[in-house]
């Protein structure tokens, strides 16, 4: 079954609000099978609406719309799906009542205009909503046998509304529809064309599973979908194409699906009982900040100093003053230092130092914006990279802080 996403409302498309509907729909229907091969955003126009869900009914099974059920002149979603299908609107009684008792069991005066949520096309199968005001409908095509769906504009009551009811809806209506299942290889260290040129011949021949390559924050995915009957045969089929493209990407594979680069550096501490600190200065925390988002991060890192100037980097780090004043603060002998320095004050397994230039200023001939060392140091030795990043100051921030956690994942993995 193709479905199509609508979502409506020109605050989506003036930028004024993130779409989170989508994501979630579109992740919950390829989990129960469906294929969600369309997704379209249109504003609060009528004529425009009416065009875009005529489209969408043409290529699509099941259109699912999201927003535009409320109380204002503004929210048309309905009515121009009434319209579409040539369905009279009546006012449902059981839904009036539902608002009715919603406004007094908060305490609030209802205006006439709620009422307007309870206009239902004629024939639809009205859908409760049990966290807000505005039900949802289901709308059949006699004549094609194809669905439109209202949902609700706001996250959490599209989000109760779709598992409470939509899911028994669209099992019970259209059946099982198998399992799609994918998978994603986190890789870091391969730009998007070297990581294609590995494994192109699999890309080339792909049917089921599909592969496709993601960039995302400087980070490239690659997504393995299957296909099948059910959800074992579907991760089956991902497993074999996994074990032919794995050996290709070994060393730059870092996480699987949701597993981060700093969850997977938490899980390498972990499992050789090892503890880290960091000396950080142009990345002001950051690698400290995402170390941290893992849970029982304080199992294996024990703390960390911003050292942004000088002073501190002598005084806090012990960083000699001979070697600022003659290599300078950004540089390899004052990283290694620093990573040195940390990790004896602290007393962890593994010290880090980070230095460089962010910009926009600080730079000078020998030394441009997104020069930046990463040193390293503890049982494998002492080790120190340098980089040339390019982009805005917190474009560097974040590619110096991605690198440097993919340097102590490489530096873990010898130990």
């Amino acid at each position: 079954m193709i479905i199509e996403l609508v979502n409506t409302g020109t605050e989506l498309l003036l930028g004024q609000i993130v779409n989170t509907n989508a994501p979630f729909l579109a992740a919950r229907l390829n989990e129960l099978g469906f294929s969600v091969l369309y997704q379209t955003t249109v504003g609060d126009n009528r004529e425009r609406m009416k065009n875009v869900l005529k489209t969408a009914l043409e290529r699509a099974n099941i259109v699912i719309t999201s927003g535009g059920l409320g109380p204002t002149q503004g929210d048309i979603t309905k009515e121009v799906t009434a319209s579409l299908l040539n369905k009279p609107m009546y006012l449902h009684e059981a839904s009036a009542e539902q608002i009715q008792r919603f406004f007094t069991e908060h305490r609030l005066c209802m205006t006439d205009n709620n009422l307007r949520q309870a206009m239902m096309p004629e024939g639809a199968q009205v859908i409760e909503n049990t966290c807000g005001t505005a039900p949802g409908v289901i709308v059949e095509q006699e004549a094609t046998g194809k669905v439109i769906i209202n949902l609700p504009g706001p996250p959490h009551e599209l989000a109760a509304m779709f598992e409470k009811s939509i899911v028994t809806y669209l099992t019970k209506r259209f059946g099982v529809q198998g399992a799609i299942v994918s998978r994603v290889l986190r890789t870091y260290g391969l730009g998007e064309s070297a990581l294609e040129e590995r494994i192109k011949k699999y890309i080339s021949a792909q049917s089921n599973p599909t592969l496709a390559l993601l960039a995302r924050n400087g980070e490239i995915h690659v997504r393995i979908t299957a296909r099948a009957a059910s959800e074992t045969e579907s991760v089956q089929l991902i497993n074999e194409l996994e074990g032919q493209i794995q050996p290709l990407l070994n060393e730059y594979i870092f996480g699987i699906d949701e597993e981060t680069m700093e969850k997977s550096v938490g899980s390498l501490l972990l499992a050789r009982k090892l503890t880290i600190a960091l000396a950080e200065s142009c990345t002001g925390g950051l690698v400290t900040s995402r170390i941290t988002d893992v849970p029982g991060s304080s199992q294996y890192l024990l703390g960390s100093i911003v050292c942004y100037s000088n002073t501190v980097k002598t005084r806090y780090v012990g960083v000699p003053e001979k070697i600022i004043a003659s290599k300078g603060a950004v540089s390899q002998e004052t990283a290694e230092c620093m990573a040195q320095g940390i990790k004896e004050r602290f007393q962890t397994s593994i010290g880090v130092g980070i230095t460089g230039i962010a910009g926009p200023d600080g730079a000078t001939e020998n030394k441009p914006v997104g020069l930046v060392y990463i040193a390293i140091d503890g049982s494998a030795g002492k080790v120190c990279y340098e980089h040339y990043f390019k982009g805005t100051r917190l474009d560097i921030k974040h590619r110096t802080a991605l690198a440097t956690l993919n340097h102590v994942r490489h530096y873990l993995l010898t130990i």
